[in-house]
Formats: C-alpha cells, structure tokens, sequence
C-alpha cells in the first residue's frame, strides 16, 4: 500500500484502540521511523501530516534533516555512542537512548540547551536489547540531577519480536509502572509523562498500556527491519 493508504489504516487502527480504552487519539504521537526508506519517502509521510520523524543512525537523520529541517520534530530513537553526541545534538528535538552516565554527560557537555531524553529501558531481559534494567532506572534517574542540559521526560523500551502477546503486554506493564515510580519522586529535572513504546507489531497494545509515542516505520512507510 501506498504511505498516504497506510497512515489512513493506522490513524484507523489507533482511534479504535484509543476508543476502546477511554483514550484520546491525541494523546498518541505517531514517530515514523525513517531509517530503511528514502528522503523522498520520509518527505512524503510529512506531506500527508506526519510531525514527528524518527532516525537511528547519524547519517541517515543529518540526510533527512537537509531535506526537510524544522518542517518536523526529530526524535533520536536508535543506540547514541558517546562520540556521535556532537554531530546529533544540532538536529534532534529528543534522544530516546539514555541509558548510560557517560552519554549523559557528553549530553550535559555538549548540549547548548536543555536536551528532552528518554531512559530506555530493557524490560524484556533480553541480551540483544539494549537499556538499563528495571531495577536500576530510579537510581539512574537520581543520578542525573547532577546534569543541568538533562531532562527527562519519559522512559522508552522495545518488546520482543514475538507473538507472545502476554509477554509483550507485560514489558508494556513494566515500563508504565515505572514510569508512574518516577512521577511519584516529583523530581524537577524528570517529569516523566511520556512512554515511548510500541512498534509496528505491537503498537496496539502498547497504546492499551498507556504509550504517548509509537514508533512506526513497516506499518506506515514501509521496509522495518525487526529487532
């Protein structure tokens, strides 16, 4: 189908969730994850009233961003090493993979401005995952009072690739409930009101455990490699 077909299909899909749950469909941001499709394509999905482009390699969001700028806002979805920092930062409206103290203060020291992270988290256990574990979010997230240009403003994961819909309900749980952890500490620098959770398998039942943020690429724009 073409991206214009598909992003009709998914607004479709996610009002019926977001119904079915109480929901607001504009509580839901929907993050085309551009990776593996062309500018064009991207520019395409933005002419049809996507806002939000998501980008998981340097190379592909710094081509991206020549071709559309501040026409969108540009989320950091992928694994961020520490000596990329400074050639994201410029570009990137959010960074969904803060997972470590040494990105958080090459962030803290190259940022000009307070830069909106997520603290991925690994709620699946898995090796290949990439995110702290469950139990260490709270104690990372205290430790970053000590970085001023740091705010967090949500927790992100990724579930299995797995028809297990128990499982993948459950990583969903995971990430909300400590997200509702963290609200509880009332920290200035962590407000903490976003899930970034849910992909193109599983983003309905993300939507159901309270995501704010869906990251979508096969559903919308197509060619979504699976984790």
């Amino acid at each position: 189908m073409s991206v214009e077909k598909n992003l009709s299909q998914l607004k479709k899909e996610i009002e019926d969730t977001c119904s079915k749950m109480g929901r607001s469909i504009h509580d839901i941001n929907i993050i085309a994850v551009t990776k593996y499709v062309s500018k064009e394509t991207a520019k395409e999905a933005v002419d049809l009233g996507v806002t939000h482009l998501g980008e998981n390699r340097v190379e592909g969001l710094h081509e991206k961003y020549e071709n559309l700028g501040k026409e969108v806002t540009w989320h950091f979805i992928g694994t961020l090493q520490s000596r990329k920092v400074k050639d994201v930062l410029p570009y990137v409206d959010y960074i969904h993979s803060l997972d470590r103290l040494s990105l958080a203060k090459e962030i803290n020291k190259r940022s000009t401005k307070k830069v909106p992270c997520f603290v991925q988290v690994n709620t699946s256990g898995e090796e290949s995952k990439h995110g702290l574990k469950p139990e260490d979010v709270v104690p990372f997230i205290r430790e970053l009072e000590a970085f001023s240009k740091i705010k967090i403003v949500g927790l992100m994961t990724m579930a299995p690739y797995t028809d297990d819909e128990k499982r993948i309900r459950s990583c969903f749980q995971m990430l909300t409930s400590l997200k509702n952890e963290v609200q509880q500490l009332h920290l200035p620098y962590a407000p903490c009101e976003e899930l970034s959770m849910g992909m193109s398998n599983d983003f309905q039942i993300a939507i159901e455990e309270g995501a704010t943020m869906i990251r979508i690429g096969s559903s919308l724009v197509g060619n979504e490699r699976k984790e």
